[in-house]
Parts: C-alpha cells; structure tokens; sequence
C-alpha cells in the first residue's frame, strides 16, 4: 500500500538545474532534488566540483549530469542549454558576498556583485525560459535571495542591494508569467556554508569563533541554519504540493525578520 508519506514532494520525471551546484546550498540542493527523484543538471563554474557532485549523487541511485557553466557568460550560458535541452526546474542559486558600506564599496567591487547576483539570473533565466515554458509540469523557478534582500545589514551595502533585486526580479517574473510558469524566492538567514568560512577567513582570521558566536546570536534560534535545510524547501517549492505558490518569498532565517 502506497501512503501520503511515501509519495510526498516527489519529483519524479521532472529535470532540474541548480546554478553554483557543486559546493553550500547548491550541493544540498541537487542531493535533495535528487533525492526526490529528479534528473538534476549540477551547473557550475567548477566543472571537475560538478563532475564529482553528479557521480556521488549517481553512486547513490540518483540521477545527476554536470554541466560547465559560468553564470555571467552568455555563451558559456548557451552552450549549457544546448546541453541540457528539456528543463522543468530552474534554481537559481550561484552568488557572491561583499562586505562593505557604500563609503567603502568601490564601483569594480559593486559592478562585480551586479553582475555575478542580478545580471547573472536575468541570463540564465531568460535563456532557459523557452524551456521551462515548454514543460509538459508546468515550470519552476527557485530563486536564492536572502534576509539581506528583506532587512538592512550593517556592512553590506553591495549584498543587500542585489539580493533586494532578485526579491523584485521574483515577484515581477510571478506576475508576467502567472498563468505559465511559478516562481518563487527562499531568503535564507546565515547558513553554515563555505560561503560563510571564506568570510571568516578572509575578514576575521584572528577571531574566527568569536565572529561565529555572534553570527549565531544573529538568529534568535540561536544557530546557523543547515543547507539540507535550505534545500528542503526548493524541494517542496519544486514539488505538486507547492502548485498554488508563485510570487512568494519564504523566509528561514531562525527568527531574524521576525525579531
């Protein structure tokens, strides 16, 4: 007998593909929707990283490819949709961080961060979307945003702006394509990523626990959120049970917008 249980957010049939796929948010991410039966397409900038993501994944029993793909290159972006060929589920998740106020922001460093946040997912998305709007399951869009789109953080003045643009980007694509297409935007809160170590490493080498603690005090739950936490939730946005979502922003965050 087949229960509720058993077939909860599957995915079976659908293909996905996940941007910065190899490593943080991406990784858990492609393992989950693997996991949920879907064929997921690991695109990253390091290629040999996908390669050896999509074999574990495949070693476990889940379908995975990987796919070269440098998010702000327009050819390189083509060459992956040429490989691809049928899509039903876009996340897209590759990012930068930058820490700095706007007096200390220089314009190379805030061009860099458009480019690699917004201008990035305005390329890939409208290079796919012919198939995502061919999908026979109705297409979906998990953007990665961020608190950092939703609230002021000290000392991001580069960060909050391009995640505050994917939020806008989200609920403007819900709206031109209601009808077709569903698309949606997770806002993580800190999530313990080697996104999360570069910055420990590069801006308080001398007092990595210390800046730890205090990133934890962040959220009221008092802890980093998990990426198997984040990719749960592109799981279920990409699943049937989500059909009635579009234009939503779901925050997980351990508390901090709510505070």
């Amino acid at each position: 007998m087949t229960t509720k249980a058993d077939t909860a957010f599957c995915l079976n049939g659908l293909t996905a593909l996940v941007t910065g796929g190899a490593s943080g948010i991406g990784e858990a991410t492609c393992r989950e929707l693997a996991r949920g039966g879907a064929t997921v397409w690991v695109a990253d900038i390091n290629f040999p990283a996908a390669e050896a993501l999509a074999a574990e994944i495949v070693a476990a029993g889940g379908s995975a490819k990987p796919v070269a793909m440098d998010v702000t290159n327009p050819a390189s972006i083509d060459t992956a949709v040429a490989q691809v060929g049928t899509l039903d589920v876009l996340v897209n998740n590759a990012g930068i961080g930058h820490v700095g106020s706007i007096a200390t922001t220089e314009a190379e460093d805030f061009d860099r961060l458009m480019n690699v946040n917004v201008r990035s997912v305005y390329l890939v998305t409208r290079a796919f979307l012919p198939q995502l709007l061919a999908s026979a399951r109705k297409g979906s869009i998990v953007n990665i945003a961020s608190v950092a789109g939703l609230v002021g953080i000290r000392q991001r003045f580069a960060y909050c702006t391009t995640k505050g643009a994917i939020v806008a980007m989200t609920r403007q694509l819900a709206v031109d394509y209601a009808k077709q297409l569903r698309v949606n935007a997770i806002c993580p809160g800190t999530v313990q990523t080697p996104f999360v170590e570069g910055y420990l490493e590069k801006y308080h080498k001398h007092e990595k626990e210390k800046i730890r603690e205090e990133l934890n005090a962040r959220q009221p739950i008092g802890r980093l959120g998990q990426p198997e936490e984040i990719a749960s939730m592109v799981r279920y946005l990409a699943s049937p049970e989500a059909a009635f979502i579009t234009g939503s922003l779901l925050n997980i965050d351990g508390g901090w917008t709510a505070a």
